[in-house]
């Protein structure tokens, strides 16, 4: 859609208005379009907002479809030994022998 930005958090696409805010479905962060006077926290979280640090196990929250290939990563997979990018929103890990990257918002600490 045009004139929608993206997520702040997950960085997204799928975002609307609702009238009030901009909101995102894929995870569920809602915000005014004013800009953000804050300081942007760089820190890893996962949707709950628990920092994530190299070597985590997480759990992915989503049934997710893997870009270019067949792949898909089923809710519930456990991630062990994840690995911090320069992107706060993204880690990299390895899912039955495949270096994958993936976005903070659709895993959970633990």
């Amino acid at each position: 859609m045009e004139g929608t930005p993206n997520c702040p958090v997950c960085s997204m696409e799928n975002t609307y208005f609702d009238g009030t805010a901009y909101v995102c479905p894929d995870c569920f962060h809602e915000w005014t379009g004013e800009a953000n006077t804050e300081t942007e926290d760089t820190t890893p979280k996962d949707s709950n907002g628990a920092e994530l640090f190299d070597g985590d196990a997480v759990t992915v929250i989503k049934d997710l479809k893997v870009k270019g290939s067949s792949m898909v990563i089923k809710r519930g997979t456990k991630v062990k030994s994840i690995r911090l990018t320069e992107e706060p929103t993204e880690v990299d890990c390895k899912i039955d022998g495949s270096s994958i990257v993936l976005k903070t918002c659709f895993l959970k600490k633990g």
